[in-house]
């Protein structure tokens, strides 16, 4: 099982992705549920590394929120993004980004506003490493507000 998991994630497979969305195929209402805690793990995850003052791994973990919330909502709407996701084994990031957009006439801007700003955090504050603790406050509470809407 190690290897295949291996193998698939060398093709830029995200076999946890695979997995939930097999779940909830089978039970949506379980598959939004596993979502919605890896997303509450990660919010978690977030907090503590601000309070360790770490911006860059609490920018990716913010992401990760939005990342799973989006994901969750795709799936539960059955959007055009989700079908293409099932169709190509893999959420890419200008789907779920597309899916935000999609998923705000459905629950409201809320989705849009989280998605964007974690974007940002993903960019900026993971992969650039540009941004203090300070510098993301605002952006952070955006995904807060995200999570609480989820």
């Amino acid at each position: 099982m190690e290897e295949l998991v291996r193998k698939a994630e060398e093709k830029g497979i995200n076999v946890e992705d695979l997995i939930i969305s097999a779940i909830a195929k089978k039970d949506p209402q379980e598959g939004l549920r596993i979502r919605l805690e890896l997303a509450e793990k990660y919010m978690n995850e977030m907090e503590d590394y601000l309070k360790k003052g770490d911006a860059v791994q609490a920018s990716e973990k913010a992401y990760k929120v939005a990342e799973e919330i989006v994901k969750a909502l795709a799936e539960k709407f059955n959007t055009s993004e989700y079908q293409q996701f099932i169709k190509e084994g893999r959420w890419h990031t200008y789907l779920l980004g597309k899916a935000s957009n999609t998923l705000a006439s459905k629950v409201g801007d809320w989705i849009l506003n989280g998605w964007s700003n974690a974007y940002f955090l993903h960019v900026w504050g993971f992969h650039e490493a540009k941004l203090s603790v300070n510098d993301i406050t605002s952006y952070i509470n955006k995904i807060r507000e995200m999570f609480e809407e989820a």
